[in-house]
């Protein structure tokens, strides 16, 4: 396939960046500056300095499979880089003819915003990335694309544990967490046999 990355350069990007390519995957990975990875086979880097700038990432999208989102704002402060970068994403998409989005959101947004502990702590410590989230998700749910909101727990830097647990229903406690480069696999996996087309799984370790 030929997988667009959303977000290319940041902690999870990166997993999927590399995970893709040992797979075989042409990857197209959108940075904000020219020369973030080094040249490799296989990997086409397109800057996109802008979130809102639709027309570079349509130049950037045709012939892709998948667009894969892994954007994510500051950690403090009012951020609306998902929610902006995923109106770029469905538009260019739309135009360059490709239908299937597969995007990273967060357990604890719209109905999933309870009164857990976990959501509970989440909104207590990331708001302002909630919110970013929360607005994000309906852009791509009346899109009209083959879309998959994957709503992971905490994410962790550790080392791939090379296993996951994922599901529609899954009961996520305060303490569920998942390593971004499990979390990379994950998305590739659905990426290339999709299970949960117009569905939000959520995953664990």
């Amino acid at each position: 396939m030929t997988v667009a990355v959303l977000g290319a350069t940041g902690a999870t990007g990166r997993h999927l960046v590399s995970t893709a390519l040992e797979r075989g995957h042409h990857v197209v990975a959108l940075v904000r500056r020219a020369g973030t990875f080094a040249p490799r086979e296989g990997l086409d880097e397109v800057t996109w300095p802008d979130v809102t700038d639709v027309s570079a990432l349509t130049r950037a999208l045709p012939g892709t499979s998948v667009v894969i989102s892994a954007l994510g704002g500051a950690t403090e402060g009012p951020t609306t880089v998902c929610t902006e970068g995923i109106r770029s994403a469905v538009t260019a998409m739309k135009a360059a003819g490709v239908a299937r989005l597969i995007a990273v959101s967060a357990h604890g947004v719209l109905e999933t915003h309870d009164k857990s502990l976990y959501s509970l702590a989440v909104w207590g410590n990331v708001a302002e990335r909630m919110r970013d989230k929360e607005s994000m998700e309906p852009l791509i749910t009346a899109s009209g694309l083959n879309w998959t909101i994957v709503r992971p727990p905490k994410l962790s830097d550790h080392d791939a544990i090379g296993k996951y647990t994922a599901g529609t229903d899954l009961r996520i406690r305060l303490w569920s967490s998942i390593g971004r480069a499990d979390l990379a696999t994950f998305l590739l996996d659905e990426a290339e046999t999709p299970q949960y087309v117009h569905a939000y799984p959520r995953i664990t370790r």
